[in-house]
């Protein structure tokens, strides 16, 4: 029996246009066309199911903004470590966790992709890594990296701003922070890719082994480094979570495992560049695309307070991540939606960032939002990005060495043309071409 809130939430649905019933019936996220161009589909889940059950996918699609933040802030009922697990490698679990222990030095679960208690554990002990404070100071060398990438293509007058701007200058400064060596640029954009494809939900056999077989060299990798920090610390971030430790109040001391630590350093490499690539990939769509957008960028470049609240609203119009999973752990009630016990679960944060309900016209580019801060860009709840700080300086930094260095930046295809890396699990741009002049 449902509750009078939950029958008043359920009132509040609205009327559906026939190409949005459609859609409901017919669209899933498994379709490329869809991934790609999804607001559609979204909108009309915000509108008439916002609970919605996605038959492509076998997943329940969380669309709305106040559902997001009411199911990501319950880790109790709504599992990160079981929604996570579970569409890794989907359907072929055991082969792949097989395949690493056999090929790629053991099976790590992803530690950071857990459940409270042991979360809040795994949490405080990656937190030194990750100050803001810390990251302020990397502003210099993050600025110097980027200044430099972007300036090595300026003259050409035209380049893919994905493979030639975003993704090296993300990896190029997650090599430096985690220590690793240059050089292997290319070995951690194809880990990055076979990592973000185990949560895809779009893998075939073959190309679950294919993946499964670069995570075992990127875990070989690590490892290697991780046992080299052991005995010799150094000024990086493998060295800090080789050494992590909290002392609590009753004075005892808690440190990572080493299998904990290898899933940590893994998912710091892979989530410190991917994301932030695709954040910046967006950045040059936006300024391509957009009428006014790189003027109003031009306009602020200068001002700080303004050019932080530009990149919080790139993140609530044009976030990287497009949704993330939970299980449900028993059967619930989600705004009048009761979801089975074990139902896989997708917060589409791409649409809550999009709920009209709480940003008005939310297609419109507004710095001056007075609830910018709402935006689920970032996450929410315990599971709230931890290496925000990072992305927002890099997404920043590109921003405004992007301005004081090119203009006239254009698109080079039609905008139809442009293609995305199939995944539930971002919304990432495959290649992008683009032209301009130097300044």
């Amino acid at each position: 029996m449902a509750t009078q809130a939950e029958e008043a939430k359920v009132s509040e649905r609205l009327p559906l246009s026939p190409e949005q019933q459609a859609l409901l019936e017919s669209g899933t996220l498994t379709d490329r066309a869809i991934q790609a161009r999804p607001r559609p589909y979204y909108a009309a889940m915000r509108a008439g199911d916002p609970i919605h059950h996605d038959k492509g996918l076998n997943s329940w699609l969380v669309t709305r903004h106040e559902d997001i933040w009411a199911v990501q802030s319950d880790p109790i009922t709504f599992s990160v470590n079981k929604g996570y697990h579970e569409i890794q490698a989907r359907g072929m679990h055991d082969e792949f966790r097989n395949y690493l222990r056999e090929h790629g030095g053991g099976y790590f679960p992803d530690a950071i992709m857990s459940d409270p208690p042991y979360h809040t554990r795994i949490r405080k002990l990656m937190e030194n890594a990750f100050t803001a404070h810390r990251v302020k100071e990397l502003e210099p060398r993050i600025t110097q990296v980027v200044h430099d990438l972007i300036a090595s293509v300026a003259d050409r007058g035209s380049c893919d701003a994905v493979t030639d701007i975003s993704i090296p200058i993300t990896i190029r400064i997650i090599v430096e922070q985690l220590g690793l060596d240059p050089g292997i640029e290319d070995k951690i954009s194809r880990w990055s890719r076979a990592v973000v494809a185990q949560i895809s939900a779009m893998q075939s056999r073959d190309e679950m082994l294919a993946n499964a077989a670069e995570i075992a060299d990127l875990q070989n990798y690590i490892i290697g480094k991780m046992k080299e920090r052991e005995s010799d610390p150094r000024e990086d971030m493998i060295s800090d979570l080789v050494h992590a430790k909290v002392t609590n109040e009753d004075g005892t001391v808690e440190r990572l495992t080493f299998e904990e630590a290898v899933s940590l350093v893994r998912a710091t490499l892979i989530a410190g560049n991917d994301t932030t690539a695709t954040a910046i990939g967006n950045l040059f769509y936006v300024l391509t695309t957009k009428p006014g957008m790189a003027e109003l960028l031009e306009s602020i470049v200068d001002d700080d307070r303004k050019l932080n609240r530009f990149v919080e609203e790139h993140m609530r119009n044009e976030p990287p991540v497009r949704a993330l999973s939970r299980m449900c752990v028993k059967q619930t009630v989600v705004n009048g939606t009761t979801i089975p016990e074990g139902a896989h679960m997708l917060l589409v944060y791409d649409s809550g960032n999009d709920d009209e309900t709480v940003f008005p016209e939310p297609r419109k580019f507004d710095i001056e939002r007075p609830n910018l801060g709402r935006h689920v860009g970032f996450g929410g709840g315990p599971h709230r990005c931890i290496g925000l700080a990072l992305a927002r300086m890099e997404i920043k930094v590109a921003a405004r060495e992007i301005v004081k260095q090119l203009k006239n930046v254009k698109l080079a295809i039609p905008e139809s043309e442009i293609t995305y890396v199939p995944t539930v699990a971002t919304h990432t741009i495959e290649s992008l071409p683009i032209t301009y002049d130097k300044r």
